[in-house]
């Protein structure tokens, strides 16, 4: 048998996908499992226990023209399913023409009609993402949701090993992990917060490593040159994200907001504390780590959630769903 999911969307979105995976593989081990994702997201599901094949769409050059090449491609694949978690056209387009003999997808998808079964994709009661996956294979599965998870391998800890653990020490060091940026500013809990928070660190010999793409090394420095704190790091950019995942498995704590690395944080286990800003945990993105903590406001705000996925700016001017947000709530 050989199945075909399809996740086009961001880092974060891949990381939850990867529950499916798991569900899957586990109802039907022999299966050749496909993943299609876009290009920059490859990392995530390097040398995956789990996987076939790994399909990637570059959509930064001859966009149109690689889509249809991957869309030629899969159908000539002969999937028995093509099971769809993105709910956009592009991802409808591979599926609807993919010739798989059972195609499942959200009904926001543009291309749902042409499925042969969609499932209502509903946000905001309480369901978290995993499990709304979860729907499009209960019925080739079950109804028990499997946990997001990401495989480093030995090379990734050996890569991080200078951080976790010095030259022939017996044990882990004590580290926390912050990923202190967003791509959306209101879903960034603010620098000077940050800040204050590093600085109450009451362990002054603990290890604090900052985290992030090439993207945010220039956030992190201004970050790490605003501390008091004598012992930050800033790794931005300087890790593979598998590297990354690997590093926050054995921290003391990973600090981080509603973004990729917390479900990084998730697919690992790794305990976690989840700062919510502008967005809200009902919209079913939270933390699923054994240990985890979500922070937000205490301040009734009229305005927030302000949107699903956050905006460049506060539409208030005030961002009063971040800075109300205090560090002893966080400690």
């Amino acid at each position: 048998m050989k199945i075909l999911i399809i996740q086009n969307a961001f880092i974060g979105d891949v990381i939850l996908a990867t529950a499916v995976l798991e569900k899957l593989h586990h109802t039907y081990p022999a299966a050749k499992i496909d993943f299609m994702i876009r290009k920059g997201n490859e990392g995530l599901l390097i040398d995956h226990p789990y996987l076939h094949e790994l399909i990637v769409w570059d959509k930064s050059s001859r966009k149109y023209s690689n889509l249809f090449r991957i869309a030629a491609q899969v159908r000539a694949s002969g999937y028995e399913y093509v099971i769809n978690l993105h709910r956009f056209g592009s991802s409808g387009f591979v599926t609807a023409l993919s010739k798989g003999k059972h195609t499942f997808g959200f009904d926001k998808n543009p291309f749902s009609f042409l499925f042969s079964r969609k499932v209502k994709h509903d946000i905001g009661r309480g369901k978290h993402e995993v499990e709304r996956n979860q729907d499009l294979i209960n019925e080739i599965t079950d109804t028990h949701s499997a946990r997001p998870k990401l495989y480093p391998s030995k090379t990734n800890f050996e890569a991080v090993a200078r951080y976790s653990k010095p030259t022939n020490a017996e044990a882990v060091i004590p580290y926390v992990c912050i990923a202190p940026t967003s791509v959306w500013f209101t879903k960034q809990y603010p620098k000077e917060k940050w800040v204050e928070l590093i600085d109450a660190a009451k362990n002054k010999d603990l290890k604090i490593y900052l985290l992030g793409g090439p993207g945010d090394f220039a956030a992190c420095e201004a970050l790490k040159l605003a501390c008091k704190h004598q012992s930050v790091q800033n790794l931005a950019g300087k890790l593979t994200l598998l590297d990354s995942a690997a590093l926050m498995k054995d921290a003391t704590m990973n600090y981080v907001n509603d973004s990729a690395p917390m479900h990084m944080a998730s697919a690992m286990n790794a305990p976690v504390t989840a700062i919510f800003c502008s967005t809200i945990p009902a919209f079913g993105f939270g933390p699923l780590s054994d240990n985890s903590k979500i922070v937000e406001t205490k301040v009734k705000l009229d305005c927030r959630p302000c949107g699903l996925h956050g905006f460049k700016t506060c539409p208030k001017k005030h961002f009063k769903c971040a800075l109300t947000i205090q560090v002893e709530q966080i400690l």
